[in-house]
């Protein structure tokens, strides 16, 4: 046989091996218990036919004896299309030694998230691992090995979108990559967690119950780190390839443009249906934003967490937009801790990737309380506020209903904003006109004297006034407020170069 063909052959059997996965043992107990393989994910995520894969024939390189036990060192990377647009991949192999983080494959990684960032596209990380691989990482010469040698493994400057998944047993670097990602999606059944139960059981000396220590549960209701929580791996596989299709490749363009779906737009008229005419009467904004916008479009992140506040991607006439709202379904609209860190996380998102903004305001003000104090209001307010004024990208402001107080900077007042508008009978003041009656009069509701004093300090909150001052540049009607939204995003997207931002929030923390 001649050596070239002595070679290829070789070539042929080492690929073949690193194939095989953990074997097909590994394999079909996963398929037994109806888990996906890192193979059948990738197939999920990315257009049939379209991964090029890089380090194939990797495995660790610290134990001699490993080397035939860890095909890929456990991790899937390389390049692919997802809608037809390149991204840079990385599959976590379960079935290798716990997809553990090791020296080979941490280069696999780091080469795959380094060329999407220089390249200008997306970086997705499906996650399902064990941790840093032991004992490969102790002593000394292990440490010196893997960890600290790439400064920029956790770097994130937002020049390119990062998306991850949290599947099945996520801890170490599944985790990590889930909390630098802009966008997160776990499925239920799945934990997410810095380590394992049995480790951190060890440390606390007291067994640690799973759902306690990372369910999807704890992530949706009380840490806010995940945005999305699905029930199988090909819904989570379907909501990565969602995000990414309102989003640019990378910061330096804009998003892509999308047909505009059938049915938008139609029947404005609706809204005045679903927006109740007293102040104090509650209804799911959510509903109204549905109709204002393309048709089946919404995409709403962290929907359990800050639950007074909407933070959503959307389609306006087949462009991306990002929606702010206040929802007074849940405490009348009022901004908590977790509204605010949920309005913060989608602020930096949206001004980082070029995405115009729309905010619709209809909140009492800041919950204010010990509670609140004791969670460091005053400093996450002082974020928003930041935040707020950071914003680079075209941002219209809606005044839907109601604004007292601070809130009403925060939430894109005044001249946080290319444009105000406001929708008629909104009402805007320091304070909700009833507290403001109270402690000026010392009288509450009931009382002798109430209704004459709360109707002399309630008629200047009238939108009237603001628009007087040209403080709010239009009053419309609220099924105009579509149209009026398309044809001035349409004047502000001019601006540097088709609406590219400036970016001043790019090394935000993505999980405060």
């Amino acid at each position: 046989m001649p050596a070239h063909e002595e070679l290829h052959t070789e070539l042929d059997r080492r690929r073949a091996r690193a194939r095989s996965m953990g074997g097909t043992d590994k394999l079909e107990k996963r398929r037994a218990r109806g888990q996906l393989n890192a193979e059948e994910r990738l197939a999920l995520l990315v257009d049939p036919g379209s991964f090029r894969e890089s380090g194939l024939l990797g495995e660790s390189s610290v134990f001699a004896a490993d080397r035939d036990k860890t095909p890929r060192d456990g991790k899937i990377v390389g390049f692919g299309r997802i809608d037809g647009r390149e991204v840079g991949v990385v599959v976590n192999d379960f079935t290798v030694k716990g997809a553990s983080t090791s020296a080979t494959n941490s280069k696999k990684m780091g080469h795959v998230r380094r060329t999407a960032m220089e390249c200008g596209m997306p970086f997705v990380h499906v996650g399902e691992s064990t941790g840093a691989r032991m004992p490969d990482t102790m002593g000394a010469k292990g440490m010196g090995n893997l960890l600290g040698n790439d400064p920029q493994q956790f770097r994130r400057t937002r020049d390119n979108p990062w998306a991850a998944a949290a599947l099945d047993t996520a801890f170490g670097s599944s985790a990590w990559m889930c909390c630098c990602a802009d966008f997160a999606v776990m499925r239920k059944g799945s934990i997410m967690s810095v380590s394992s139960p049995r480790l951190v059981s060890m440390a606390v000396g007291q067994k640690v119950d799973l759902e306690e220590l990372g369910g999807w549960r704890l992530h949706a209701d009380t840490t806010g780190l995940i945005d999305c929580i699905v029930d199988t791996d090909a819904e989570a596989m379907a909501a990565l390839r969602r995000f990414l299709s309102y989003m640019p490749g990378h910061n330096m363009e804009a998003p892509p443009v999308h047909d505009i779906a059938p049915g938008s737009g139609t029947d404005q008229e609706r809204i005045l249906d679903l927006l109740p005419e007293k102040r104090t009467q509650v209804y799911d904004m959510r509903a109204i934003l549905a109709v204002i916008f393309d048709s089946d479009s919404l995409f709403e992140l962290k929907p359990r967490f800050g639950k007074s506040a909407v933070a959503a991607l959307a389609r306006l006439a087949g462009r991306t937009v990002g929606v702010i709202a206040n929802n007074p379904h849940s405490a009348g609209g009022a901004l908590t801790v977790d509204a605010i860190r949920k309005i913060i996380d989608f602020t930096v998102l949206c001004d980082s990737f070029n995405i115009p903004m729309v905010r619709f305001m209809d909140t009492p003000g800041f919950v204010v309380g010990l509670e609140a104090e004791r969670r460091g209001a005053p400093g996450f307010i002082m974020n928003f506020m930041n935040a707020t004024s950071l914003v680079t990208v075209p941002t219209i402001t809606v005044l839907a209903r109601k604004a007292y107080g601070r809130a009403y900077v925060a939430m894109g007042g005044g001249r946080n904003n290319d444009e105000m508008i406001a929708w008629p009978g909104a009402e805007i003041s320091f304070m909700d006109p009833a507290a403001s009656t109270s402690i000026v009069h010392g009288i509450s509701p009931g009382d002798a004297g109430w209704d004459a004093a709360f109707t002399d300090i309630a008629k200047d909150s009238e939108v009237w006034d603001l628009a007087s001052m040209y403080s709010a540049q239009n009053v419309i009607k609220p099924q105009e407020t579509r149209q009026y939204l398309i044809e001035m995003f349409d004047v502000y997207r001019r601006r540097r170069s088709g609406g590219i931002g400036q970016h001043l929030m790019r090394a935000w923390p993505t999980s405060q």
